[in-house]
């Protein structure tokens, strides 16, 4: 990548380098993020980037806040007008699709913010929606309050390790692993349907 001249950074430009910087390093990207690495792409010395990022938790936050929109923004568009099973077998593959393509965000995708750190708002705003958007493709099945936050934990959950196994090289048999990955999902969705028809309490 050519590197942006020093009169070209902003803090935009400084997030969108530590996104290539991210993507480049793969399922370690976002672990392995440094502000020299950046600066390297930059074509800067690192204290340059002090200019536009006050420190690398704050990069690794806007770097957070990017995936996470990216993350949920493509389950948005996989999912408009579906409802039921179809619904999160498009969220499911949804987010398995932005794993493969882009493993170094959606590891960044996986952070949590602080609940309590106001430098954390936009983060926690990105998240909310995020999950906002996962109770809606659940609408579908009618599940109790209580139980929708336990069936979008569950289902991230199931996807999350799914996804991060095979990103590891974790799954060598010879059985074709996007069958394995559509059994799960039927799975899910079958759980889904049985904590809908569950018995209060």
């Amino acid at each position: 990548m050519t590197p942006v001249p020093r009169a070209g950074l902003s803090r935009e430009a400084v997030v969108g380098l530590a996104l290539g910087v991210v993507d480049d390093g793969g399922t370690g990207g976002f672990a392995d993020l440094t502000l020299a690495r950046v600066a390297a792409r930059a074509g800067v010395a690192t204290p340059s980037l002090y200019k536009h990022v006050g420190s690398l938790a704050e990069l690794r936050r806007e770097v957070s806040v990017r995936a996470v929109g990216e993350l949920a923004g493509a389950t948005s568009r996989a999912t408009v007008g579906l409802s039921g099973p179809d619904a999160v077998r498009a969220m499911a593959h949804a987010w398995r699709g932005y794993a493969r393509v882009h493993p170094g965000r959606y590891a960044a995708a996986q952070t949590g913010p602080d609940p309590d750190d106001p430098a954390h708002a936009a983060h926690r705003d990105a998240a909310a929606e995020s999950v906002a958007v996962a109770v809606a493709t659940l609408r579908g099945f009618d599940l109790p309050e209580e139980c929708v936050v336990d069936a979008v934990r569950a289902v991230r959950s199931a996807v999350h390790g799914f996804v991060t196994l095979e990103l590891g090289g974790g799954f060598r048999a010879p059985q074709d692993v996007d069958r394995s990955f559509d059994a799960l999902v039927d799975m899910l969705v079958a759980g889904i349907a049985a904590l809908a028809r569950r018995e209060p309490g």
